[in-house]
Formats: structure tokens, sequence, C-alpha cells
């Protein structure tokens, strides 16, 4: 059974929706946020498509923050900066 980018890429992503949630009802996610982006880039750079899967996480990442409400800030903030943490991670 091979793995798709969509397969591997959901669940990362799925765990920052998760804490973008929690932030939106007040809890303090930053070092949560981190340690989470840090290992999915960790993981996903392990993989021989990593370029694609890490284009995938950072767009989703974007794509989600870009359809919430505007009322939801810090919802939007975490995944924001989540996306930010991702690319700077990609590029050291």
């Amino acid at each position: 059974m091979s793995a798709t980018v969509v397969g591997l890429v959901t669940p990362h992503l799925l765990r920052i929706v998760d804490l973008a949630n929690e932030a939106q009802k007040g809890v303090n996610v930053d070092w949560h946020v981190r340690d989470s982006v840090a290992k999915t880039m960790r993981e996903l750079s392990d993989q021989y498509n990593a370029a694609v899967l890490v284009k995938s996480y950072i767009e989703g990442l974007e794509t989600v923050a870009g359809q919430a409400p505007r009322s939801h800030g810090d919802y939007i903030g975490v995944l924001q900066a989540a996306a930010a943490a991702a690319r700077n991670l990609w590029r050291d």
C-alpha cells in the first residue's frame, strides 16, 4: 500500500487545526505548535517527495486560515504561525 500526499499530510494538518481550536478557546498553545511543526517537518523531510509534502502542508495551513471567519483571530494566528514556522524550517 503506497502512501499518498493527502494521507501523509492530513494528520499533521489536523494536529495544528486542533491546536488552533484550543487557542480560539483561550489556551496558550505556542509551544505545542512549534513542537508539532518541528516534528512534522522532520517526518516529512524523510520522505522521497519531501518538497511536495512540505508544500502541501504549508498550503493546507494557509488555506484553512484563509477560510476561517475573520472573527477567529487566535485560530487564524495559530495556522499562520505554523505555516511561517514550517517555511522557516524548510529553508534552514
